[in-house]
């Protein structure tokens, strides 16, 4: 038996660790020594949305991203450690090759670890972050989505969508413009020019202002080309921003309209299916809000140049038809003279 003493000495020894205390002990168990543990600046990968199974996300996505990233790139490589080199056999005594051994052996480790796709926390519920290496993200989800498109063919349950992540810095204003001046370069640095939009949404995030950080994203494109010009119909490029907690995500997609703002699900169905939805029904809403650019300079017209902002949902994706009920182009059968019915950022 214990001594009663000693019982006394702590008396709030038999006092239920918080909840909090077993998910941290479980967190530092994964990913023991292989790259980061949770979504931080300097990461590019894939941003999937899903609902509620977590879990079942990650599998699928998993699948999912290996089937079509040995496609585009063929199957990862590893050494296999069970290997050995010519004439090791005679050399069990020998030091030096006893040491080689060794260090392939944690090399091989290492390599198994840093593995092509590797999930880590999001830091927000029914979102996980896939972490890529040696690949680039935007080629291999428009590559997925573009395939899902053609066949109609339903690769995922509970995957939503999937947003690549070219790009992230911190959360904060100064942060992001330092960063998206570089970042946005490669698409709109003339002499590349083309219409776009911004897609920004927030996610346990509160001290970012939705309006600044769109209207400083929308400055930084027109300061590059003063030819790029905003397209809420069927843009050339989209601006994605995804903000969590103290991390901002960057990516510039195409095609983002045709492809349901990139939902597994939306895409995948038949002509046939989007005929029996109707554009009435309860859409359920993201964690955060998400809003598209709207064009806020003053324009020739003067009716025309009046703000006017507008906030989307997560699933909102079966009402992207244009006007007159087909579907956009692909953004490669988009000419680049093509007028915006929007106004010019300059």
């Amino acid at each position: 038996m214990a001594d009663p003493h000693q019982q006394a000495s702590h008396p709030e020894s038999g006092k239920r660790k918080s909840k909090a205390v077993y998910v941290q002990a479980k967190r530092a168990r994964r990913c023991d020594a292989g790259g980061p543990r949770q979504l931080e600046p300097g990461l590019q990968g894939i941003l999937i949305t899903c609902n509620m199974n977590e879990r079942k996300c990650v599998e699928e996505a998993y699948s999912l991203l290996n089937e079509y990233g040995d496609d585009m790139y063929g199957p990862e490589k590893f050494t296999d450690k069970n290997q050995q080199p010519p004439g090791s056999e005679g050399e069990e005594d020998d030091v030096e090759a006893a040491l080689k051994r060794e260090v392939d052996d944690i090399r091989t480790s290492t390599e198994m670890k840093l593995r092509r796709f590797q999930s880590v926390e999001s830091g927000a519920n029914n979102v996980v972050f896939i972490r890529t290496l040696g690949i680039e993200p935007e080629k291999l989800v428009h590559h997925i989505l573009q395939d899902v498109y053609k066949t109609k063919k339903k690769k995922t349950r509970v995957i939503l969508r999937m947003i690549p992540v070219s790009g992230t810095c911190k959360a904060f204003l100064d942060d992001m413009k330092k960063y998206a001046e570089t970042f946005l370069e490669p698409w709109f640095r003339a002499p590349n020019k083309g219409t776009f939009q911004i897609v920004y949404k927030s996610r346990n995030n509160s001290h970012m202002s939705r309006e600044e950080v769109i209207k400083e994203l929308a400055g930084i494109v027109g300061s590059l080309n003063s030819e790029n010009k905003v397209d809420l119909t069927n843009p050339q490029y989209t601006v994605v921003v995804e903000i969590i907690k103290t991390v901002c995500c960057l990516s510039v997609v195409k095609d983002y309209m045709l492809f349901r703002k990139y939902n597994l699900q939306e895409v995948g169905k038949s002509a046939k299916d989007l005929s029996h939805i109707n554009p009435k029904q309860a859409v359920l809403s993201g964690n955060g809000k998400e809003s598209h650019l709207q064009a806020g300079n003053k324009s020739s017209d003067p009716a025309k140049g009046k703000h006017n902002p507008q906030e989307i949902t997560e699933n909102s994706e079966a009402q992207v038809l244009n006007d007159g009920g087909t579907e956009p182009e692909l953004a490669s059968q988009v000419p680049e003279d093509s007028k915006s019915n929007e106004n010019d950022l300059t």
